[in-house]
């Protein structure tokens, strides 16, 4: 981080500019940090993109006090896919992986989370407050209900995962009105080990601190994994009804929270 206290300006992504300087930090964290590839990444420019770009919000936290080039002064990221944008591109992100039609039978409002991201000089800091803030603010502006994303561990050894995906099996798995599914040609089971066996210290420290984040708002887990080799993670599905939180949850919600 810079020497002196961060300056944050959070917007969405507004002009090319904006989302490049986005997909050059997904570039930073994803593709040189955990290893991950894909498609069009432009590792020449180092940029992480995708197809759906385009059709997403880019949710970005700018320090304006780093001493370093506008296009690397992005130091967070949240894209953002509402239902009526899914509808230009005709999916959502998530159902590459997922089954979503238990959520989208529910005719209720959704939101997709994607692609977050902290670059490494500002984690554990105040800048995904800043994140969850302006997440908490979106939702309200659109009056989402449901949201819903991938999320990911790194790696793609399930036996070194069993653990941790066991224990969102068994204590996290989401009431069947909001059970997303893993597809059934790429179902990864997280029913590994029986609870009684889990070390809950030991899966918990090995559980990304995003999911963490996303449990203690009272969020759930879809059933099934999708080991996503190209990107080098496995990936579970995480849903949170706003509905479903209690007095305590939406007020961390509405302030934010840190990972």
């Amino acid at each position: 981080m810079t020497g002196s206290a961060p300056v944050f300006t959070l917007k969405l992504a507004e002009t090319d500019a904006d989302l490049v300087a986005a997909q050059r930090l997904r570039y930073r964290v994803f593709v040189e940090e955990l290893g991950g590839s894909g498609d069009m990444v432009d590792h020449e420019n180092r940029l992480e993109r995708d197809r759906f770009d385009p059709y997403f919000d880019h949710l970005i936290l700018i320090d304006e006090a780093r001493s370093v080039p506008p296009e690397d002064r992005v130091v967070a990221v949240y894209r953002l896919l509402r239902c009526d944008q899914a509808k230009q591109i005709g999916q959502f992100y998530s159902e590459d992986e997922f089954d979503l039609s238990t959520l989208r039978r529910s005719e209720r409002k959704l939101l997709e989370l994607g692609r977050s991201c902290l670059h490494a000089d500002y984690r554990g800091g105040s800048a995904m407050f800043h994140m969850w803030q302006g997440l908490a603010d979106y939702v309200a502006r659109h009056e989402v209900e449901i949201l819903f994303g991938t999320a990911s561990f790194h790696g793609t050894d399930i036996a070194a995962l069993a653990e941790p995906l066991s224990l969102l099996y068994h204590r996290h798995l989401a009431p069947e009105d909001l059970r997303v599914q893993a597809h059934s040609w790429h179902y990864q089971p997280m029913n590994l080990i029986p609870e009684a066996r889990i070390d809950r210290r030991r899966a918990t420290l090995n559980t990304p601190a995003l999911i963490k984040a996303y449990l203690r708002l009272g969020g759930f887990v879809g059933d099934g994994a999708y080991v996503d080799h190209v990107f080098n993670t496995t990936d579970v599905c995480l849903v949170m009804d706003t509905e479903r939180l209690n007095t305590r949850q939406k007020s961390l919600y509405m302030r934010g929270a840190t990972a």
